[in-house]
């Protein structure tokens, strides 16, 4: 049962789809690993985690978008999050991700986060979105980057302090 509107995207390897209650435990024990969450905004306890959870699911009914649950064909279980963020204080729409333990090194992220990234363009009618980073953060700096997005500037980011906004190819330059 899906908790929001979202649509069902599908890649080679994953399917991206809105989040379900089965989708909770995975999510509130990212947020409560504070040293894999530190780039993300960990959790201090898990009422705090579930809440944020919850945010994520009530994004979707505020904006019509928000993040994907990043859900693998080969055995169906929740591996991240990815999609298109923009709470209250972002400048502008976000692509953004999150690979759960286990799940690293597979370019998981890059499918979906390209995946999310069309649906945004196609889609929802965007013609530029960010990925924000915490400086430090070099693997999704390294991700950005493969992504064809460019360092644009830093910033204080009134969730995350100093961050790094990165910004992508529009869609007229997508292959």
């Amino acid at each position: 049962m899906t908790l929001t509107n979202a649509p069902r995207l599908e890649t080679e390897r994953m399917i991206l789809r809105g989040p379900e209650p089965r989708d909770a435990e995975p999510m509130i024990a990212f947020l409560l690993d504070q040293e894999r969450a530190a780039g993300f905004g960990a959790s201090p306890d898990r009422g705090d985690a579930w809440r944020w959870f919850a945010l994520y699911v009530g994004h979707w009914d505020w904006h019509g978008y928000g993040y994907f649950t990043i859900e693998t064909k080969d055995n169906g279980q929740p591996a991240g999050i990815c999609g298109i963020w923009n709470p209250e204080g972002w400048r502008e729409p976000e692509v953004g991700w999150v690979v759960f333990d286990g799940f690293e090194g597979k370019s998981l992220a890059y499918e979906a986060a390209q995946r999310a990234r069309l649906w945004a363009y196609e889609n929802l009618g965007f013609t530029t979105l960010t990925s924000n980073i915490v400086p430090g953060n070099t693997r999704s700096a390294a991700l950005a980057k493969r992504l064809g997005a460019h360092l644009e500037r830093t910033y204080t980011n009134i969730h995350m302090g100093e961050e790094e906004l990165w910004r992508h190819p529009g869609p007229e330059s997508l292959p």
